[in-house]
């Protein structure tokens, strides 16, 4: 098990997205990561697989999953639980700009940590948990703040693992609802298909995840999805992404530029021609009309 500082400054989206949102199917490594934007506003779409504890030093990050918003402020510290579908919108505070930390913790490391700690209660519904403000959390946070200019070289595992384990104490001592998020080792249960599918459709992620995220084996998903919804997988997201790309232009005015990522397609030209092929006329069309 290794654990990791990701000393980069200023990340750009196709970084923010294979790194510090850690989209990628599996994560092998604890660590921490800093985040700065060069715009005003980023907004990046995401499948959280691992526990993720973040601290906003400027500017502020709002947190937008199927049915609810968070929004953390500068000095806050919340804590995001693993496997959920989220949109994180990155916002600078004027001339000061935006600067965040994430510390993100694995199964292995949470196991090997609470190893040995009987007095902790098991299952959680929390989905977010802000942690109370304190001087010693805050000075904390300043501390690492300060190894986002330093070199890779300079920055020992043994660095990190103090870093992140005491970063996790702290939450701990601050929070009592912590301990029944993080130790609750078990994997997602089989939910009900069709409320999760109209909640989540327009999060961008591959048919297995969301398989995963249903509690069942990919076979198992297109079985029971095709029983639910009478079509395959791929077919049912792509109408109601179109549908609901259709109505975002037509009766809310948006732009078709703007309207794409938001409903779960990977690129424009791809969106483009789907929306044609499927209405008979382009998404831009219906602005002017």
């Amino acid at each position: 098990m290794k654990f990791v500082i990701n000393s980069l400054t200023c990340l750009f989206r196709k970084i923010v997205r294979s790194e510090i949102m850690i989209s990628t199917e599996n994560v092998a490594q604890s660590g921490i990561f800093f985040s700065c934007i060069e715009k005003n506003k980023l907004v990046t779409e995401q499948l959280v697989p691992e526990h993720l504890l973040m601290h906003v030093y400027k500017g502020k990050i709002t947190i937008t999953t199927a049915d609810k918003t968070f929004v953390i402020l500068p000095g806050q510290t919340a804590l995001f639980s693993k496997n959920q579908l989220a949109k994180f919108t990155k916002e600078s505070d004027g001339d000061s700009g935006f600067k965040a930390v994430t510390m993100f913790f694995t199964k292995p490391f949470l196991q090997q940590f609470y190893e040995g700690i009987s007095e902790h209660q098991k299952k959680s519904d929390f989905k977010v948990l802000f942690i109370e403000p304190h001087a010693l959390l805050n000075n904390l946070f300043e501390s690492v703040s300060l190894y986002s200019n330093m070199e890779d070289a300079m920055i020992t595992e043994e660095l990190s693992l103090l870093k992140v384990k005491e970063a996790l104490t702290m939450s701990r001592t601050l929070n009592k609802n912590v301990d029944s998020l993080l130790s609750d080792f078990s994997e997602p249960y089989k939910i009900d298909l069709s409320d999760f599918m109209q909640k989540n459709f327009m999060f961008n992620i591959s048919i297995p995840r969301f398989a995963y995220l249903t509690g069942r084996s990919l076979a198992t998903f297109k079985r029971d999805f095709h029983k639910t919804f009478g079509v395959s997988p791929q077919k049912w997201l792509t109408k109601k992404r179109l549908l609901q790309a259709h109505f975002l232009i037509a009766e809310k005015k948006q732009k078709p530029s703007q309207v794409y990522e938001e409903v779960g397609f990977e690129n424009f030209s791809h969106f483009t021609y789907s929306f044609r092929r499927f209405f008979g006329y382009t998404p831009s069309s219906l602005l002017s009309s």
